[in-house]
């Protein structure tokens, strides 16, 4: 189901959301108002503000309304590009100066992202760097065409390139969605082409189409600015004008009008692509954005596959067991949306066979409609998603350009909300006859096989260094404001009690939005797992919330969706977690079903056994980065070592695990002494002491040791591949063993991942994707682990620069061995940590996983309020110190899954050792 603003019950979340509502109260006495301010500037920029003062954190969202329905033929995924053009420096910003001073201010979400009707640019800054923000994306605005030159241009456009063959030629399904969009709008619609383009139209770009393109579209008549959270709205006022106040208005932007003409028939095409099991995909055209029946279109796309209780999910995975998983989507456009089923064969069934299933739970929906308890579910369920999806400053800030952008309203949140709920069964009958016919469809049946893609152009030598940049009109600009004041505002602080059977109970207070988030994690994950069950753990939490005394699996899938709730059950390596999300006013009966899962799951046979096979086909699956995980699991720790596989487990050992071994497992795992229960959101302590006691107070049960997993013991090989035959793309791992998060050195070492690969001002991604266009992306990553972590840098880069890319991932790991971090670079990976710690408090979410944190490795509960003082005291020394402790350069593990003709002699041209080869499931192959 499609997540965008949507919802209804108007009871509570009118009072909460709109603009000209009044406050609501929580359970405690904090109050929050939806209400904005919106006001236009005399170029044209219109603004929308929203103060929210929980946190010291300030998103801005930047649209401008261009995308790919406003290009010509023959440049599709121009949009796109430009978006990324945007990153590239500006007239008074040299490229990389942004993201270095944002980076270093603590910046989060710092992105843009292009859709078929708009590009948005998105910041979330601490309160004090807010004006940073602004001069940052006034400068794009008005000075980017002061630094755009040729080499910018063939820079992005090698990394969009690369994009493309990581996100759509090598990615499962990435063709198949192309073939979507070019099957069910004509040519000449401007949606007929994907966003991102074809190879040949990206390079075919000229220097001076981007030009035009930025005048006539990056203006500020043609663009809305709205910015959520601790603001004070004179002095944000100010800072607007004095960065967007002077850049003059643009021409006039015509808005395209082109219709999608209703298809005349049925249209089916059968592909290939690198997928284990065929896919069957089905596609609608249905009424644009915010038109009778789009509305209905979202409640159908719920009641078909919105769920576990859901109509495809019920009859196509769980009772006949012919899909392994089935979506539907509507896909909400101005120039005529697009409506989705897509669903993937079991083993042993076909494509065929499964059309005709889905088809018939289309035929009941449009014979009967949906029933009222269905349609009930799926207003609760999107009341609750969108509250949900609102606790973002970045997501308010969204949401309230989209209206803007569609309807030309920043709050049409009130009739938005009406629209769903005046939704009846009879509408949602009317829509699926009307719009989901068999003779007005696309359907394409993707088969296992290797993609046909087109030829790729060739990429033309590098241009030369662009000239000199024009002296600025307006100086004042080339130097960055200063940071504010520190915010004073206090991190959220988790409080501690403990019940009588010694359950310890940690609450993460927040009132600003009636929604609660409750959870039970023992210290029993994957690592518990006994050596001959590798995948133990991660099956007994597929089967909790299967069956319990007094529900079976569908009840509970039912009564969680009746209650518009979330319910998720995971393991992990180091703790297994059961987590329900509500709304407050249904938090009782949610946490009731949380306490019945945790203390009295019965793991019925049939249930077992169904789960086992779910399991089984999806371990087969070929997943790039899940197989590529796998191996670096098992090569960095050793087979036998209790991180040495993955949570998922292995296949042989998934099929022979028992019904005993499952309940022995969840008696061990989940008692009083070995769980904590984390409560986070619109609760006081006093409703929590009693929630808890009722819920959880007669439960019983010994404490079972959880010993710290003993170091890693690497694998002797060094260089491994997965062969991926005729792949464009390599996915690349270069990892080794490191310390656990409780060392001394993990907070040094978490400074120097940042200086390595914590972003996208990290080294790697300077070097691979800065420097050399290798990749879309380039990162590192420090495990935070009870036993021994990991590090890891990780990259996708295109097959014939697999072994340079390598060559730059050990040299920059080399380097920080050689020298001491720049005092800028040390400066920045602090500030970074540091400023956006309050991020991990945004959402309850977030609240409840850093309890969790605190708990499973046992650290007082003032940790992330000392977290700050610790990094602070980091120098250069103590990082190059812990550098030339702990950095093995020379015997990092690579991992490459990609075409092994292709990849392997530039590997051996590296001489790191000998190339072993590695199946799909990590293990050994000649």
């Amino acid at each position: 189901m499609k997540m965008r603003l949507t919802g209804l019950l108007l009871s509570c979340v009118l009072l909460v959301l709109a603009g000209c509502g009044g406050p609501v109260r929580g359970a405690g006495e904090s109050r929050v108002n939806g209400g904005f301010e919106q006001y236009t500037l005399g170029n044209g920029l219109r603004v929308v503000l929203r103060e929210d003062h929980r946190l010291p954190v300030v998103s801005t969202s930047l649209f401008y309304h261009v995308g790919p329905a406003d290009e010509v033929a023959g440049r599709t995924g121009f949009a796109h590009l430009f978006e990324h053009l945007m990153f590239e420096g500006s007239g008074h910003i040299p490229n990389g100066e942004a993201d270095r001073l944002l980076n270093t201010a603590g910046a989060t979400d710092v992105n843009g992202s292009t859709s078929f009707d708009r590009t948005d640019y998105t910041t979330t800054v601490p309160s004090n760097a807010l004006e940073l923000a602004l001069w940052q994306e006034s400068d794009r605005m008005g000075f980017l065409l002061d630094a755009l030159g040729p080499a910018e241009l063939a820079n992005q456009q090698s990394v969009v390139r690369n994009e493309r063959r990581q996100t759509h030629e090598a990615a499962a399904l990435g063709n198949t969605e192309d073939a979507v969009y070019r099957e069910i709008y004509p040519p000449g619609h401007p949606y007929h082409a994907n966003i991102i383009g074809s190879h040949e139209d990206i390079q075919a770009a000229h220097l001076d189409e981007a030009r035009d393109f930025f005048r006539r579209y990056y203006v500020p008549n043609n663009a809305s600015l709205a910015i959520v959270g601790d603001i004070d709205p004179a002095a944000t006022k100010a800072m607007i004008e004095k960065y967007f106040g002077g850049i003059p208005r643009g021409a006039e932007v015509p808005r395209p009008k082109v219709d999608a003409p209703a298809l005349t028939g049925e249209k089916r095409v059968t592909m290939t692509e690198n997928v284990t099991l065929p896919v069957v995909t089905m596609a609608w055209l249905t009424p644009a954005v915010y038109t009778p029946g789009d509305a209905e279109s979202d409640l159908a796309a719920h009641v078909l596959a919105g769920g576990r209780a859901s109509r495809l999910h019920d009859a196509l995975v769980r009772r006949d067991e012919i899909a392994q998983q089935v979506t539907a989507t509507q896909y909400s456009l101005a120039l005529g949306s697009l409506f989705r089923i897509q669903a993937t064969v079991r083993p042993g069934h076909s494509p065929q066979e499964l059309e005709a299933a889905i088809q018939r739970e289309l035929d009941a929906l449009k014979a009967n409609g949906p029933t009222p308890s269905e349609l009930a579910a799926a207003k609760a369920t999107i009341r609750t998603d969108l509250l949900s999806n609102l606790e973002k400053p970045s997501k308010w800030a969204a949401s309230l350009n989209t209206y803007n952008l569609y309807t030309g309203d920043p709050g049409y949140l009130d009739r938005d909300l009406r629209r769903y709920a005046d939704v009846a069964p009879e509408a949602v009958k009317r829509f699926a006859a009307d719009h989901l016919r068999s003779d007005r469809r696309v359907v394409i049946h993707t088969l296992p096989g290797q993609a046909v893609l087109p030829p790729e152009p060739p990429t033309p030598p590098a241009p030369p260094a662009a000239p000199p940049r024009p002296p600025s009109a307006e100086p004042w600009r080339n130097t960055p404001p200063p940071l504010g004041p520190l915010p004073t505002t206090p991190l959220p602080r988790a409080q501690r009690f403990e019940l009588a059977n010694g359950l310890p109970v940690y609450l993460v207070e927040s009132h600003a939005l009636p929604l609660v988030v409750a959870s039970v994690t023992s210290r029993w994950g994957s690592a518990a797992d006994p050596a001959a069950q590798p995948g133990l753990a991660g099956f007994t939490a597929d089967l909790m919330d299967q069956g319990t005394p007094g529900r079976d699996a569908p009840g509970i899938a039912r009564e969680i969706d009746s209650l518009g709730a979330e319910l998720s059950v995971n393991a992990g390596v180091d703790g297994s977690t059961v987590q329900v999300s509500a709304l407050s006013e249904q938090l009782g009966p949610a946490v009731g079903m949380l306490s019945d899962l945790v203390r009295s799951s019965t793991f019925p046979p049939a249930e077992v056994e169904r789960t086992r096979r779910a399991r089984l086909v999806d371990l087969a699956k070929f997943d790039r980065t899940a197989i590529a995980d796998r191996v670096v699991s098992r090569e960095v720790y050793g087979e036998n070592h209790p991180y040495g596989h993955p949570a998922a487990g292995r296949e042989q050992a998934v099929a022979t695990i028992s019904r005993d071994d499952v309940v022995r497992f969840h008696q061990q795992a989940f008692t009083p002494g070995n769980c904590v229960l984390v409560l986070s959101g619109d609760l006081t302590l006093e409703a929590a002491k009693r929630l808890a006691e009722d819920a959880f107070g007669g439960w019983s049960g010994p404490a079972t040791r959880t010993p710290r997993p003993g170091p890693a013991t690497p694998t002797p090989d060094r260089v491994l591949v997965v062969d991926s035959p005729g792949s464009s793309q390599t996915t690349l791992r270069v990892a080794q063993p490191m310390v656990a998060a409780s060392h001394p050195d993990y907070d040094k070492l978490r400074v120097l991942n940042e200086v390595l690969g914590g972003g996208t001002t990290g080294r790697l991604f300077a070097n691979l994707r800065g420097r050399h266009g290798y990749t879309y992306g380039a990162y590192s990553t420090l495990s935070r682990t009870r036993g021994d972590g990991t590090l890891a840098l990780r990259t996708n880069t295109h097959t014939p620069v697999t072994g340079a890319s390598v060559r730059e991932m050990l040299a920059e790991v080399s380097g920080l061995r050689d020298a001491p971090v720049t005092a800028d670079e040390l400066n920045r990976a602090k500030q970074s940590i540091i400023q956006q710690l309050p991020t991990e408090f945004i959402t309850n979410s977030d609240g409840a996983a850093t309890a969790r944190y605190l708990f499973l490795h046992e650290l007082s509960p003032d940790y992330y309020e000392q977290l700050a003082a610790r990094v602070a005291a980091v120098d250069a020394d103590q990082v190059l110190q812990v550098a030339r402790a702990h950095l093995r350069p020379d015997l990092m593990k690579v991992v490459a899954l990609g075409d092994a003709a292709a990849i392997v002699p530039q590997l051996r041209d590296l001489n790191l050792g000998p190339v072993t080869y590695r199946g799909t499931d990590g293990t050994p192959r000649p």
